[in-house]
């Protein structure tokens, strides 16, 4: 077979694994790909939209297909992250529904407005542009693609750590009606109904509806009636295609809609409330938060066009035409007590709209495409700030700090990657893409009494207003992109690339005026003073890999290494405000600042494995999956007030090591998998925190599944978690540290606070043990 580079790839590792229906876990596959088997099981896909070997394709990407994900019972997108090295995928603590997403080390823990994401996520190839309402439910689903490294060149910008694309699946050509029902421990009760059916030769229409409930792993002991950790989503998805299978035209119009009015999750104080003593609950998922207002409430839906036309032979030209809109109300209540401490109402709102063409060539050696893109965004955030009152502030009813802060984004790119068969064991591929950015933000922040503000249920009036900035800033980056391939023979394949990519730069939407230092000092903070101060540059990566696929006595597998050279890390950060200098926080403000240089290198390995053939009859086999990422993540600056402490600092949400292994068995009509996946260490901020960061700990998960002859009925049991292991995956802490983290202390030994006077340390963690059953019905 004729070796051809893909035209949409970053040279990493890849492996194909037999056929993609049938894996116990996943397979390696990227973008649009249909994957179908063909002769001596060699896996098909149209990864550049072109059918080729997967085992041909030089691209880091670990692919779980709709089948694989709902043999091992995974129910959101972040069930992935254990078994795809070096990713972190997790809820952005207060919701079931807003994304943290990490790849080697790069990733946005802070889901505010201004605040670029590292890793792109992706819907139907549209990209998310906020990370609300990105913990998207698996269902009606063809795939999952993990991308690992820097994707600018062809996926842009705020793909500096990779990309997550979530693939539903394409209509059938005939009517189709399918049932899925689950029920299992803590009262999970799910339901999804997919229909379809062809209204003429050329047009069908479907669609989903999914009913996703579960009761909460603990309780809210403040407020009657309140659950914590509990899911209660509905979710729909419908399309209508245009062009039958095989056609030169194809035109997809498709809407998707959640409404997720779940509790809010709170979290779980690690330490006793420092003035009202109130100890240390013995449940992990249990809270004491008495924040009631907003009501939890996230809405997020979205339409999309995307067509292709067959120009000829040689040209393809693509459409992908998307709006979007999110809102997200939710009570976040930081010192998880009764008391108003630090208590933050917030209300997230997010709206983007986006268009992107391409032009594909494909040639007898050459192969590639050009393309432009377009995305015009707004994102704002509102939220209530109400401290505990001491001191002057003793006696005031209802004082809050309010801050909003609004982004306007509009940036286009034009982009190119082509790939020219040098012979037929080596091909050279180049790229690159222009990109512009141009941020509008606005950011007020206001002293209010009353209670809470109007937005909020409340009748809050502003008494002062500390800052009132509108700001414009414009960015421009180039990222290339060049890799070498080379193919000794059918089974082996070798490469090396270079890439570059960055995140976009923007002024910090917590920004307090008031703090801006005054670098002339006259004594007043000019424009340009707190203009300087908001502001933060676009961060950038160089990043060279260097891989290995092959296949060694059926055993096939990928080795990838990779270094990264990151240069301006943003790195966000809060402070408390003490604007009259009277030793009390009135508030608390954000800094963020390019203040660091920082260098990944690290090796990924994946590989499959199936042996023991028919041992039990025709189709029995044993399988096994095995991944291994290892990460050495260090900053070699990072600058605080003037001074390096970069030995001080650690890569967030990075473990070093991550591992998994999956043994399966195949028979006939039965499947049965275990999986243990293990993680190292992980920091949970830039600065140590013996009460956050999480030790290293592994997961056991199982299952057991059963289909009918005819394929009509399935059934699954599934265990998630089964050693019940208690595990940390974010949290707040607000306490007066050492440089290195080390906790500060009065004489007589207690804690000292920066923000609130009960201390904040809380952390949330993830799912307990879980069972659950599954059955499906195919009309």
């Amino acid at each position: 077979m004729k070796f051809k580079a893909l035209t949409r790839s970053v040279l990493l590792s890849g492996i194909a694994l037999g056929s993609i229906a049938t894996l116990p876990v996943a397979a390696f596959a990227q973008d649009q790909a249909m994957v179908d088997e063909g002769e001596e099981g060699e896996i098909i896909v149209t990864a550049r939209r072109r059918e080729e070997s997967l085992q041909d394709v030089p691209v880091a990407v670990t692919a779980y297909s709709g089948a694989a994900l709902e043999a091992q019972g995974a129910l959101d997108i972040t069930d992935i992250g254990d078994t795809t090295p070096n990713v972190t995928l997790e809820n952005s603590r207060g919701t079931n529904s807003t994304l943290t997403a990490f790849i080697r080390g790069v990733g946005q823990q802070d889901p505010v407005s201004g605040f670029e994401a590292g890793v792109g996520i992706y819907l139907d190839d549209v990209y998310l542009n906020r990370p609300q309402g990105a913990v998207l439910d698996i269902y009606d689903v063809e795939r999952i693609e993990v991308l690992r490294g820097p994707q600018g060149t062809l996926y842009g910008r705020n793909t500096i750590g990779g990309a997550v694309k979530y693939v539903t699946k394409r209509l059938p050509e005939e009517f189709a009606l399918k049932v899925r029902a689950t029920y299992g421990m803590y009262n999970q009760a799910e339901g999804v109904v997919t229909a379809s059916a062809p209204i003429h030769d050329i047009v069908r229409i479907g669609g989903s509806v999914a009913r996703l409930s579960r009761g909460g792993f603990g309780d809210n002991l403040t407020l009657p009636g309140v659950e914590n950790y509990n899911k209660d989503v509905w979710a729909g998805r419908a399309s209508l295609e245009l062009g039958g299978y095989g056609e030169p035209v194809f035109i997809r119009i498709s809407g998707d809609y959640t409404r997720d009015k779940s509790d809010p999750r709170n979290g779980h104080r690690l330490i006793p409330s420092l003035l009202t003593a109130a100890p240390v609950l013995a449940d992990e998922f249990d809270t004491r938060a008495g924040l009631a207002n907003p009501k939890q409430d996230v809405k997020a839906y979205g339409f999309a066009i995307n067509a292709s036309a067959q120009l000829s032979d040689a040209f393809t030209l693509k459409s992908i035409s998307a709006w979007r809109k999110d809102r997200s109300f939710t009570p976040i209540d930081f010192d998880s007590l009764v008391s108003v401490d630090v208590d933050v109402p917030a209300l997230y709102r997010n709206q983007q709209t986006s268009q992107e063409f391409q032009l594909l060539y494909e040639g007898e050696k050459l192969n590639g495409l050009v393309g432009f893109y377009y995305l015009d965004a707004k994102s704002s955030t509102q939220f209530d700030v109400i401290l505990g009152t001491t001191g002057p502030l003793l006696g005031l009813p209802g004082l809050n700090a309010y801050t909003e802060g609004d982004v306007r984004t509009k940036t286009w790119s034009v982009f190119g990657d082509f790939t020219y068969d040098l012979t037929d064991q080596f091909a050279v591929s180049v790229g690159g893409r222009y990109t512009k950015d141009i941020r509008r933000s606005r950011i007020l922040r206001q002293t209010k009494i009353g209670g809470a503000s109007p937005i909020f249920g409340g009748t809050a009036i502003p008494i002062a207003t500390a800052t009132d900035f509108t700001g414009k800033a414009s960015f421009s980056d180039f990222n290339p992109r060049a890799s070498l391939s080379f193919k000794p023979n059918d089974d082996h394949l070798l490469y090396a690339s270079y890439a570059q990519g960055f995140k976009g730069g923007s002024f910090d939407p917590r920004g307090d005026a008031r703090i801006a230092p005054d670098t002339d000092r006259n004594g007043v903070r000019s424009y340009q003073e707190i203009y300087d101060f908001f502001l933060f540059d676009p961060e950038t990566v160089d990043s060279y890999e260097l891989g290995w696929k092959g296949n060694l006595g059926g055993a096939r597998f990928a080795v990838t290494g990779f270094y990264g050279d990151y240069k301006n890390v943003q790195i966000p950060g809060s402070v408390g405000v003490d604007a009259n200098n009277d030793g009390i926080f009135e508030s608390f403000a954000g800094v963020t600042t390019n203040a660091a240089k920082a260098t990944f290198k690290g090796v990924e390995v994946e590989t499959f494995a199936r042996f023991a053939r028919d041992f039990a009859g025709d189709g029995s086999a044993i399988t096994f999956t095995g991944t291994l990422g290892y990460i050495d993540g260090q900053y070699d600056s990072f600058i605080v007030n003037n001074v390096d402490v970069s030995n001080l600092r650690r890569i967030q949400n990075t473990p070093k090591w991550t591992a998994s292994a999956t043994l399966g068995l195949e028979l006939g009509n039965m499947g049965a998998q275990a999986t243990y996946s293990y993680r190292s260490k992980t920091n949970q901020f830039e600065v140590p925190s013996p009460f956050l960061d999480q030790k290293g700990y592994g997961l056991l998960d199982a299952s057991l599944t059963w289909s009918s002859d005819d394929d009509r009925f399935s059934l699954g049991l599934h265990g998630k978690n089964l050693f019940d292991k208690r595990y940390i995956t974010s949290g707040y802490q607000f306490l007066s540290v050492a440089p290195d983290g080390t906790p500060l202390r009065t004489a007589g030994g207690a804690l000292i606070p920066s923000l609130g006077r009960e201390g904040v340390v809380t952390a949330f963690y993830g799912n307990p043990r879980q069972v659950f059953l599954t059955a499906g019905y195919k009309f």
